[in-house]
């Protein structure tokens, strides 16, 4: 006669297999307070330390800025040749001319657009809540800006390098004489941490002075709190033209730092980072392929098949932006090519008289070079 199999036998495979598919399930299941999200086209992933940008629809920005009416542009409180407003509020700079010329790509016509004048504490909170749509206020490349705090720079307006200014009765010529001093300088920059890194690599010692307001720094400089003050080269050229007596500051030769400075937006919307890209990059082969504010309508009959396509008699690049076909024209047209720009406000028959030196296009020995539009 069989044997009957015992109760403990038949109940051991049901038990071991509910805890086999418990086991699996704790494996594939996403952790407590979890979500399994797929990122949406085109979105980046989370980066270290910091979550991925919010997911926005493509052209998200271009529908809220036609919406609005105007493009909202991020600029500085005032510095001349980039960014500066005069008595009666009309800014003007290379920053602001770029500003106009998004909006002539956007809009057709440059007059739409309004700045907000923001110091450099608040410029990235500004972006980054959807305050401005674009940042263009000489603002340094680096790669903590660009990876940590969720914007993606545009390209590249103008190549600076951090300097000194000091006074002509110092006798100070070099920056090697600058050991112990005491220098002027604004919070929420890169300039802390280059002049940490320059003394350092010197082996001088030396004190900072930091002001929240760039005004502020440039009072107690003139005022002689400090021996020095740094910022960018060029605006040492500009903040030397406010002080009591300008004839009597010289900036030092030396530059210490590598300053790329470039208009940003923020991530997740790629269509209006092409936008703002673009309209950057086409205002440097503008200058490039000779063209100019005043022969941007007739370089439409141009035989050049690059002049053509950036100007919208061949093929339609503006429809790959969500623009015109006539948005590099209006843009061009609006303020002029990249030399335009450079020479109206900062060459060297402005005040600032600054050479065009790493600015000039790549041809010509600067570091000015724009992708082609085909």
């Amino acid at each position: 006669m069989a044997r009957r199999p015992s109760l403990l036998s038949r109940i051991f495979p049901f038990v071991f297999g509910l805890l086999v598919g418990a086991g699996l399930l704790y494996f594939f299941l996403p952790g407590p307070g979890t979500t399994a999200v797929k990122p949406a086209q085109g979105q980046p992933a989370a980066k270290a330390g910091r979550p991925a940008p919010a997911a926005q629809p493509l052209g998200a920005t271009l529908a809220t800025v036609r919406e609005r009416g105007y493009l909202q542009c991020g600029v500085s409180t005032g510095l001349p040749g980039f960014s500066n407003p005069d008595d009666k509020g009309v800014w003007t700079g290379i920053d602001v001319d770029f500003c106009k010329a998004v909006a002539a790509a956007v809009f057709g016509d440059d007059s739409k657009v309004k700045y907000r004048p923001l110091n450099a504490k608040d410029r990235f909170t500004a972006l980054q809540s959807g305050e401005v749509d674009v940042l263009s206020r000489n603002t340094t490349w680096t790669m903590s800006r660009d990876t940590s705090l969720g914007f993606n720079f545009a390209g590249v307006i103008y190549y600076d390098g951090q300097g000194f200014l000091v006074k002509k009765a110092s006798h100070i010529t070099s920056a090697a004489q600058l050991n112990g001093a005491t220098i002027c300088t604004q919070t929420g920059t890169t300039t802390e941490l280059n002049l940490a890194d320059y003394f350092r690599s010197q082996n001088m010692t030396y004190k900072v002075l930091p002001f929240e307001k760039n005004e502020e720094a440039l009072s107690a400089y003139d005022n002689g709190r400090c021996d020095a003050y740094t910022t960018d080269a060029s605006g040492l050229h500009a903040q030397r033209l406010i002080l009591k007596n300008p004839d009597d500051h010289l900036v030092l030769p030396e530059v210490i730092s590598k300053e790329p400075l470039g208009p940003l937006v923020r991530q997740g919307d790629p269509q209006w980072e092409d936008i703002v890209r673009w309209t950057l990059f086409a205002l440097i082969d503008a200058e490039e392929l000779g063209v100019t504010s005043i022969n941007v309508d007739q370089m439409k009959a141009s035989p050049s098949p690059e002049v053509r396509r950036m100007l919208g008699a061949e093929g339609d690049f503006g429809q790959a932006l969500g623009l015109s076909k006539s948005w590099a024209v209006d843009a061009i047209g609006a303020v002029g090519n990249y030399g335009e720009m450079f020479e109206r406000n900062v060459g060297v028959k402005t005040p600032l008289g600054i050479p065009r030196g790493l600015n000039a296009l790549w041809r010509n020995g600067g570091l000015m070079f724009a992708p082609p539009i085909r």
